[in-house]
C-alpha cells in the first residue's frame, strides 16, 4: 500500500483528526493521528501489521516491544504474526523500563513497533533499554512517519506512511492556531498541560 492509501484509511475511520493538538512530543500541531480510532478495526491492525511482519521476517526475530502505550495493540498483532513474544515497555519515574515480569534476554532479536514517529523520543527510549539488556536491536517499524524520514533510529527502519505534519513549538505558534482550543489526545503527561 502507499502512503496516500494508508492516510485515505485514517481519514476514513476519522483516526486523522484536525484542530489544536498537543502532541506527545510536546510540539502543537493542527493534526493528529489518533491510531486508536484506526487499529480498532481487526483489519487495519492485521493489514498494517502484515506489511510490518513481512518487511521484517528474514530478522529472526524473538521478541516484538513496543512503548506503552499507542504502540501496544499495534505491536502485539505484529508479534501474533511473526509468532513471536510481544511485550510492552513503560516509563516509571519517568524512565522506560521493563515491568510485569517482561524481560529481555541478552542476544535475542527484538523488533520495536510503534504507531506514530513525530521526533521518535518513545523509539529512542527503547532502543536505549535493548542495548541495556544486550539484546539484538534488528530494527523499528511503525504505521506512520511524521517526520517524513527524517528520524534516523541507527538501524533497519520502515513506515508504512510517510508524511510532514505541520507543528510548532509552544513559544512559535502562530496567532490562527492559539485561538482554537488545544486538545492532548496522547498518552504522556506534558508537564505544565
Amino acid at each position: 500500500m502507499t502512503s496516500e492509501q494508508i492516510l485515505d484509511i485514517f481519514k476514513k475511520t476519522g483516526a486523522m483528526l484536525e484542530g489544536h493538538f498537543v502532541l506527545t512530543s510536546g510540539y502543537h500541531s493542527p493534526h493528529y493521528f489518533q491510531c486508536a480510532k484506526v487499529l480498532q478495526y481487526p483489519y487495519c491492525n492485521s493489514m498494517f501489521a502484515s506489511a510490518i511482519a513481512e518487511k521484517f521476517y528474514d530478522k529472526n526475530i524473538n521478541v516484538v516491544i513496543s512503548p506503552a502505550v499507542g504502540g501496544i495493540v499495534f505491536g502485539t498483532e505484529v508479534g501474533r504474526q511473526l509468532n513471536v513474544r510481544t511485550i510492552f515497555s513503560e516509563r516509571e519515574n519517568n524512565v522506560m523500563t521493563l515491568r510485569r515480569g517482561f524481560e529481555l534476554g541478552k542476544g535475542e532479536n527484538v523488533l520495536i513497533c510503534e504507531d506514530v514517529v513525530t521526533t521518535g523520543g518513545s523509539v529512542f527510549e527503547v532502543i536505549d533499554l535493548v542495548k541495556r539488556s544486550e539484546a539484538n536491536l534488528c530494527g523499528v517499524g511503525f504505521i506512520v512517519d511524521r517526520s517524513n524520514g527524517e528520524v534516523d533510529f541507527g538501524t533497519e527502519q520502515f513506515s508504512l506512511a510517510k508524511t510532514e505534519v505541520i507543528k510548532y513549538k509552544e513559544d512559535e505558534l502562530p496567532e490562527w492556531l492559539k485561538n482554537i482550543p488545544v486538545t492532548k489526545p496522547g498518552s504522556r503527561d506534558i508537564k505544565g498541560k
